[in-house]
């Protein structure tokens, strides 16, 4: 006998949840968010957890029949959120935050509703067209030129990959036919500072690790363009194919931002790609006073944006924007009968233009809502007097270190990320201040009052706080530098 969708509990089921069932367990959902977001205060950032205690409290197979989605609701809260690393919680400074705003929760909400698979025009006419307007209003927001075209992906890394696999593309174009044997050997540089995500990329399209040429930089991290230079000529004069060049708005160790203007220009001169990997930074030039960190992103091929890192949309949803989206087109689009449209043909600009052209995914799920959602609720200006406060909080914790005993700040504070490391008195020797920091970082993270993390862009162990999360006060920062001078004493 059939249990009709929604009058039952537990137990056998042959449909889904009817309407007053889904409504009913909506708002216990939402509910269960708002109770979570309201208490993030009053619990530790990292959980007191060790590897397997979640698997321990599961259950190792699924069930035979159906559960009561209480019951399944009650264990998220009382065994995954605990156990759960709280990327939302204010005090949460180890990298750069992805705190989730209402309106992009709400905005996954209805994404998953309607479910979209903006692979064609044809299967999510409103997400593609939505998607396309929102890379628009992001770029006018960050000040790009109107020319740049954009759309969403899952993460800087993969829009990566696209951007550098559209730069194959021009670079050796019969590759897209018969793959990279017999071509003479490509190289993509980047800097020592680069993301690891970079060099992934070089290796996921063929050009293997050799393919990476790491630029040095100068003592505020910062690619040299003139070591770019040297680097492109002497591959040149090796018979080597220079393909492209990253350069970084916002480094992950210290978010220093490499010479754009300059590096432009070498690429320009050796017709290289120039992708601007701007994940974290870009978001900074919504400010007019931080626009700057921008500055010949307008000559760029690429540039990529992440709002899930510092623009309070939820992950995952990485922006990347072209002024060549028919270059990516031509790298990356295949068409079989089976896809094939009325209204192909629209490829770069509103309307039908297909969204699977402009990458390896197929299925794409609906991101441009949430982040229009965001960009809604908060306006511009809500949006820069947010990014404004987490300015000032890191300048006021650069300001703390620099002034309080036994403190190095280690490198310069363009953005919110603050790197720097306890140097007790007499101490000399890197591996002695390096296991001394560890113990800092470790009490700081075992207290359960904040979250830091750590790098070391020049060799020497640092340990980095990132102000940006939504829900961050200068009442937590000053909580994160009690923390420290109290883990500092105790490590000493």
């Amino acid at each position: 006998m059939n249990v009709p969708a929604g009058d039952s509990g537990a137990g056998a089921r042959d449909g889904d949840m009817g309407p007053a069932e889904f409504r009913r367990y909506g708002q216990k959902a939402v509910e269960l968010v708002a109770r979570y977001l309201e208490g993030l205060d009053g619990i530790p950032p990292l959980p007191p957890v060790a590897p397997g205690d979640v698997l321990a409290r599961l259950a190792p197979s699924p069930p035979e029949e159906g559960e009561e989605l209480g019951a399944i609701l009650q264990d998220i809260e009382t065994i995954l959120l605990p156990a759960s690393t709280h990327w939302n919680h204010p005090r949460f400074f180890a990298y750069f935050n992805s705190t989730s705003a209402a309106a992009g929760i709400l905005g996954e909400l209805l994404a998953a509703g309607v479910n979209a698979n903006a692979m064609l025009w044809r299967t999510a006419p409103a997400a593609t067209e939505l998607e396309y307007l929102t890379c628009r209003w992001l770029a006018e927001l960050v000040g790009l030129p109107g020319r740049f075209d954009g759309h969403i992906n899952d993460t800087a890394s993969t829009s990566t990959m696209v951007a550098l696999g559209a730069a194959r593309h021009r670079a050796a174009p019969e590759a897209r036919e018969r793959g990279l044997s017999g071509l003479g050997p490509l190289r993509v540089y980047g800097s020592t500072q680069a993301h690891s995500s970079v060099e992934k990329a070089v290796v996921a399209l063929g050009m293997g690790r050799q393919g990476y040429r790491p630029v040095a930089c100068d003592p505020e991290f910062r690619m040299i363009p003139s070591e770019l230079e040297r680097a492109v000529v002497g591959d040149l004069g090796a018979g080597l194919v220079p393909c492209a060049v990253v350069a970084t708005a916002g480094t992950t160790a210290t978010t220093s931002v490499d010479p754009i203007p300059a590096i432009a220009e070498v690429a320009s001169r050796h017709h290289l790609w120039l992708h601007v990997d701007a994940a974290h930074g870009g978001v900074a030039a919504i400010l007019p006073e931080r626009r700057w960190v921008l500055d010949g992103a307008d000559r760029a091929d690429s540039l990529v944006v992440n709002p899930h890192k510092w623009l309070f949309t939820p992950v995952d949803c990485s922006v990347l924007f072209t002024p060549h989206p028919e270059a990516i087109r031509q790298a990356f689009s295949l068409v079989p009968a089976y896809l094939e449209t009325p209204e192909s043909g629209g490829h770069s600009g509103l309307g039908s233009r297909n969204l699977m052209d402009f990458g390896v995914a197929l299925g794409r799920r609906q991101r441009a809502l949430k982040l229009w959602m965001v960009m809604r609720y908060f306006g511009r200006s809500g949006l820069q007097r947010l990014l404004r406060s987490h300015l000032q909080m890191a300048d006021w914790l650069r300001r703390q270190l620099e002034a309080g005993e036994g403190w190095e700040v280690m490198a310069p504070v363009p953005l919110a990320t603050v790197c720097f490391r306890h140097h007790p008195e007499g101490a000399a020797d890197e591996p002695g201040l390096e296991a001394h920091n560890r113990e800092v970082m470790r009490l700081v993270n075992d207290s359960g009052e904040a979250f830091i993390s750590h790098a070391a862009p020049d060799g020497r162990f640092l340990l980095r706080a990132t102000v940006g999360g939504l829900r961050t006060t200068q009442e937590d920062v000053e909580r994160l530098f009690a923390a420290l001078q109290l883990a500092a004493s105790r490590a000493a």
